[in-house]
């Protein structure tokens, strides 16, 4: 099970946070990973509200009538 730190700074910055947490180095590795895994899940969540809240503002602009096909397209990028 056990892996070895072979960077200088990174075994280094570990050790700080050990002795500054009162931790052994296990359990500072394994807070540092679980840490970055919530801060991932607090920034999924995060850019989901943001995407929710877009597609909530497109639902609101009102419908046109027009149909964009395939033709609508062509026309727009000039390959009719």
């Amino acid at each position: 099970m056990a892996f070895h730190i072979r960077d200088d700074r990174t075994d280094r910055v570990v050790r700080q946070l050990a002795t500054r947490r009162k931790l052994s180095i296990t359990e500072t590795v394994r807070l540092a990973a679980e840490n970055e895994l919530n801060r991932d899940s607090v920034d999924d969540e995060a850019f989901m509200a943001r995407i929710r809240d877009i597609q909530r503002q497109a639902a609101a602009y009102p419908k046109t009538g027009l149909k964009a096909d395939k033709a609508f397209y062509d026309e727009l990028s000039g390959d009719i």
